[in-house]
């Protein structure tokens, strides 16, 4: 399987590599409910290598669970980030681009509309996902972090408007599978808007707790997912803000260091006493933490709820980080795909 590389993309100082430095990358971009990131890479002969790298909070989900639209002070945030994206692409050829939006859009009444008017004023075409290729692409992502012995994993996403939980089986010649997905529509975004500061209360966080995992419970029983993990050989992922926060505060991290924390294997006992460490720290302290900062300071909490609920309807004794999503996942394909046609046309 292959894997993705650690090196850091370069400082991001305007000189992109000329074409005749190199073959021209891949692109991924991924505009989520809460994040819109683009993802630069050229593949290697045992993964990738980023070349450059874009992150920014746009928040386009703000509001939705109320109104069913996407408001204009949101999609402006995301026009902005979403066109910075494109004076980076226009700097340099890349060799394939794949363009994906998320939940944000998949329900927006306007999501369409919004993407339509993206296209015209930067030339991008965003495609709309649905929930089970989003659990897909974080599968594909997340692969090469399994291990021999693996009969099983359980992948969870904690996006901004959705939670994606993925039940794979890793087949006998180590890839993985996907036999089952759920997609809950209880992010990060749509829980702190609902919740508002009762995350900050004992009380209001394991309301949340007790929601999703009733949600989780359902899934449960489906796929006797349980009864897998009592058996052994269970591989239980989490890619997300939420649990790389976690995985920082566990290691005790003064900053968020990705090469770090993407593939550790946490003990699910102190990342449980990660959690109750933040939850202490309220909202001044989250604003101060380096591992936090303020502009996610709303949305921790309610992560963290998701995580609670699924450690207690699936208790398992470690817990692997990855900090790696949908663009690894578009990335890996895109380069899959590319080394097939070699083949064919080789043949």
């Amino acid at each position: 399987m292959p894997r993705q590389t650690a090196e850091a993309p370069p400082p991001s100082t305007g000189a992109f590599a000329r074409a005749d430095q190199g073959p021209a990358p891949f692109a991924a971009l991924d505009l989520g409910t809460n994040n819109c990131r683009l993802l630069l890479a050229a593949p290697t002969s045992t993964g990738f290598r980023v070349v450059d790298s874009f992150s920014r909070i746009v928040r386009l989900g703000e509001g939705l669970a109320t109104t069913g639209r996407l408001g204009e002070i949101p999609m402006e945030r995301a026009a902005a980030a979403l066109r910075a994206c494109a004076e980076k692409l226009a700097r340099r050829p890349v060799r394939r681009l794949e363009a994906v939006a998320t939940e944000a859009c998949r329900r927006a009444e306007n999501g369409a509309a919004f993407l339509a008017r993206i296209t015209a004023e930067t030339g991008l075409r965003l495609r709309v996902i649905s929930a089970r290729e989003e659990a897909e692409l974080a599968m594909e992502s997340c692969a090469p972090l399994l291990e021999p012995g693996d009969r099983r994993a359980l992948l969870f996403d904690i996006g901004g408007g959705s939670t994606e939980i993925a039940w794979i089986r890793v087949t006998a010649d180590g890839n993985p599978e996907l036999i089952g997905y759920v997609s809950l529509p209880l992010g990060v975004v749509t829980l702190a808007e609902r919740a508002g500061s009762s995350c900050f209360t004992e009380h209001g966080f394991f309301e949340v707790v007790d929601e999703v995992a009733a949600h989780l419970a359902r899934f449960d029983q489906v796929h006797r997912i349980g009864q897998e993990i009592r058996a052994g050989g269970v591989r239980l992922m989490g890619t997300s803000g939420t649990v790389t926060t976690l995985a920082g505060v566990a290691m005790a991290l003064p900053r968020y260091r990705r090469p770090l924390v993407d593939g550790k294997t946490l003990d699910c006992q102190a990342a449980d006493l990660a959690l109750g460490d933040l939850f202490a720290l309220g909202r001044e302290g989250l604003a101060a933490h380096p591992c936090v900062g303020p502009e996610r300071v709303e949305f921790v909490l309610p992560g963290c709820a998701v995580y609670a609920a699924i450690r207690r309807v699936w208790p398992t004794p470690r817990l692997t980080v990855a900090d790696r999503g949908l663009r690894e996942g578009m990335l890996t394909r895109m380069m899959r795909a590319e080394r097939q046609a070699s083949r064919n046309r080789a043949r």
